[in-house]
């Protein structure tokens, strides 16, 4: 057998695959696979059949003993899905880390840890607890705590919240996979307790004090810490700190974000730096590749075992493996080995974005690179009967560089097609740039870690350190200003909906099939074009059910409001007001971004409450907004003085909507021309939308005032939707204006805090008398209205829905 190591691999990762998606108890399992080893043990002919069954069965027990509830103290058990203040006494499993976000120029600090729980305090009582934890502080914990201490910190301990809305990122999921179910949120560094133990360390583990050694060792002779060095701790050093959103986003887009992790880059350069100077010592090739494999080794260690790095290094260990006992090498085997062995140790990672991308990676460029390969040789190819000396000098010179340019582009292109579906799933994005931009990052990026090498190995030469650390600090300028030149470029990058499996199973067949020319052989030509054809009838008729539909999506929001309308066909898309700023930043913005959506046709403005229109400069910025609907009320809103007045210079940009006016499927209600009222709820915009016969009325959060003087209107109310949030006097949705409304489903748009947007006790009693399904996005996320020719439906994030069909 040529590969024996990818059958077994793709086995054992089939039981992974099927112990996610069909978990069975844990003594099944178990017997199954020792009914399969018995049977083989005994039965020497079957042996070859029932090795198969067992390696998947192996992959299925794996994960369900990670995930499994088998200790009656688990987390799981005790807490459950409740909201509890409690102490929690464990070891930490790593040393606390620091997230920084950038505000108005103001930095704000946040300390992460994981702590395996070993007992949990309710009240004045103690008792036994398993499970590992997430904590979550504002503000910065002090350097006496760090990894393997024993600790207690209070706080309020829950499940981490799932995405807030379709599209936002899943920390529920992310912190699932790592086997951590609950989270912990800390006020302030008084809820924490070193416990002392004969078992506690002394000292911070090596790896914090080789990274605290390497930092200061690479910021020696530099002026000041900025964003380059910073940036430099993040690539070298893993030093995650600096990644943040405003720093990380031009190499996000740009597609060389993979730099700044510990990955196959960094761990085969400084392999290929060993190597070469071993070699250069004259050391044996066995005896360099057993140097060799310990040090990468520690890098990874001192780097903190980041799972990106132990991926890289267990696939770099195969390789060097193979090259020091002189064995052919086969790239797919040595892949299959490391995924294998890394499946063993933890089964979750199959599930991780770092996990899918590498190894995607890695596998699109040993199966698309040979055929790209041939094609650039005969491209490249000179005329082998003319010698070359007869050749123009200036063009023997330009052969070196152009080979190496599109040996670079051409393995750039095959990391690029086999790494398209995953972005776009992850992180929204198409990025056509990324093939440019690492041609020029990646090189500069191994300059910059071969000098912070370099830097690392002169340590006690001060002098040589100094000028590798400049040499260094300039790489890494250029790589942020070139990324960020890249992502100004237009036609960089595009934002796209995440792909579905069946994406997913159609692109890479077609990619790997049709480049290795295994879908167009003679004896599958006919069933390839048959597929094909299948899947492109399928898909036809998948988008002409769904081209017709409208969603309507309400974003749960700090006490503002921002409802998206996607209509059919992107000009008739709509997005009434936006939050707050930071609503704009972190919900708002990636919620678009997750729909595909580039740029904003229209955003309509409803009143001048800062936490409903605060975002408005951002959203036009990133998004390029091209018309802003607002009404002719006047407010003391200062931010909403300032939009108008930019408006009033772009008047083909700005539209005044009153009562009567339409626009698109969607009518205004309210105000008059002439209403004017002492409070801004009131004088919000009112829009009813029609669409296949279904009716959507939005109320913002009109007051009491508001609402007699929408009833005073001449105009049908009757929808089968009623969006309002909660007004800043009074409540929502008084009994009248619901009787002349007449809804079969209402949403009311609260949160929690501030205090004042809460859903009351008594509106929450009102509504429920009315027997109607009500959606609260307070306890419910987002919820999305769904129309289509044949009836309608709302969904939330929470799972909760109501569906009927139109008349």
């Amino acid at each position: 057998m040529k590969r024996p190591l990818v059958i077994v691999a793709l086995l054992y990762t089939g039981g992974v695959l099927l112990g996610n998606f069909w978990p069975l108890p844990l003594l099944w399992l178990f017997a199954f696979s020792f009914a399969l080893s018995l049977t083989s043990l005994i039965c020497a002919a079957a042996r070859t059949y029932l090795i198969w069954p067992l390696v998947v069965f192996a992959g299925w027990t794996n994960l369900s003993t990670r995930t499994a509830v088998v200790s009656p103290f688990d987390l799981r058990t005790l807490v459950g899905t409740n909201v509890e203040l409690v102490t929690l006494r464990g070891a930490l499993s790593e040393t606390p880390s620091q997230r920084v976000y950038e505000f108005h120029e103001k930095e704000s600090w946040h300390t992460l840890a994981r702590v395996d729980v070993t007992a949990l305090q309710r009240g004045a009582n103690w008792q036994p607890a398993f499970g590992r934890v997430a904590v979550a502080m504002p503000g910065v914990l002090g350097t006496n705590y760090f990894g393997g201490q024993t600790i207690e910190v209070s706080g309020v301990v829950q499940p981490p919240k799932g995405p807030a809305a379709e599209g936002l990122f899943d920390y529920r999921s992310y912190l699932r996979r790592q086997s951590i179910y609950h989270q912990l949120r800390a006020e302030n560094t008084n809820d924490w307790r070193i416990v002392r133990t004969n078992h506690s360390p002394a000292t911070p583990p090596p790896a914090d004090r080789f990274c605290n050694w390497a930092q200061k060792t690479l910021q020696r002779g530099l002026p000041e810490q900025d964003e380059s060095l910073r940036l430099t701790w993040a690539m070298a050093l893993g030093w995650t700190t600096a990644l943040t959103g405003e720093v990380s986003q031009p190499f996000m887009r740009t597609g060389t974000m993979h730099i700044f992790a510990i990955s196959g880059l960094h761990i085969a350069l400084i392999a290929g730096i060993l190597v070469a100077l071993l070699r250069l010592l004259q050391v044996p090739r066995g005896a360099c590749g057993w140097l060799v494999i310990p040090l990468i080794w520690f890098y990874t260690a001192a780097t903190g075992w980041q799972p990106s790095a132990i991926r890289s290094t267990i696939m770099m260990t195969v390789i060097i493996v193979g090259w020091a006992l002189k064995r052919p090498s086969d790239l797919l085997n040595s892949l299959a080995a490391a995924g294998f062995i890394i499946l063993l140790w933890d089964p979750q990672q199959l599930f991780q974005a770092s996990f899918q991308l590498s190894f995607f990676v890695v596998l699109s460029i040993a199966l698309l690179l040979p055929p790209i390969e041939k094609i650039r040789q005969r491209l490249l190819q000179t005329d082998p009967l003319l010698p070359p000396e007869l050749r123009p000098r200036w063009r023997r010179w330009l052969d070196s560089p152009i080979r190496f340019v599109t040996a670079s582009f051409a393995t750039s292109f095959a990391a690029w097609l086999g790494s398209l579906p995953l972005i776009a799933y992850y992180f929204h994005l198409f990025t056509p740039v990324s093939l440019i931009a690492n041609l020029v990052i990646v090189p500069l990026s191994s300059l910059a870690l071969a000098c912070n090498l370099g830097s690392l190995l002169s340590a006690w030469w001060p002098w040589l350190s100094e000028l590798f650390n400049f040499s260094g600090w300039f790489w890494m300028e250029a790589m942020i200003q070139l990324s960020d030149w890249f992502a100004t470029l237009s036609g960089a990058y595009f934002y796209v909906k995440a792909p579905g499996v069946a994406g997913f199973i159609i692109y890479y067949t077609l990619l790997f099939g049709t480049v290795t020319g295994w879908l167009l052989a003679p004896k599958r030509r006919l069933w390839t074009a048959a597929g094909a054809g299948l899947v492109a009838v399928a898909g036809l008729v998948q988008w002409s059910q769904q081209r017709s539909d409208t969603r309507i999506t309400v974003l749960p929001l700090s006490g503002g409001d921002a409802i998206f309308a996607d209509a059919p066909g992107r000009a008739n898309d709509l997005l009434i007001d936006c939050g707050n700023e930071s609503a704009a930043r972190f919900v708002v913005t990636p919620f678009l971004h997750g729909q595909g959506l580039n740029r904003l046709p229209h955003l309509l403005l409803t009143h001048g409450d800062l936490r409903h229109i605060g975002g408005t400069g951002l959203i036009e910025k990133e998004f390029s907004v091209g018309e802003v609907l607002t009404s002719n009320a006047r407010f003391r809103s200062v931010t909403y003085r300032q939009i108008v007045g930019e408006l009033e210079l772009a008047p083909r940009r700005w539209r005044q909507v009153n009562r009567g006016d339409r626009f698109g499927n969607w009518t205004i209600l309210h105000p008059a021309t002439d209403n004017r009222f002492p409070e801004a709820d009131d004088n919000a915009l009112v829009l009813r939308g029609e669409f296949h016969g279904a009716r959507v009325l939005l109320c913002s959060d009109l007051g009491r005032p508001g609402q007699r003087s929408l009833l005073e209107g001449k105009h049908d109310l009757r929808a089968d939707v009623v969006v309002c949030g909660i007004p800043a006097r009074g409540e929502p949705l008084g009994d009248a204006l619901l009787d002349a409304v007449q809804p079969r489903v209402i949403i009311v748009s609260a949160s929690e805090v501030p205090a004042q947007e809460r859903a009351t006790k008594e509106l929450r009693e009102r509504l429920e008398r009315r027997g109607i399904p009500v959606f609260y996005t307070s306890d419910d996320q987002a919820v999305t209205i769904t129309v289509r020719p044949s009836g309608w439906e709302v969904g939330a994030m929470s799972g909760k829905q109501f569906s009927t069909r139109t008349k």
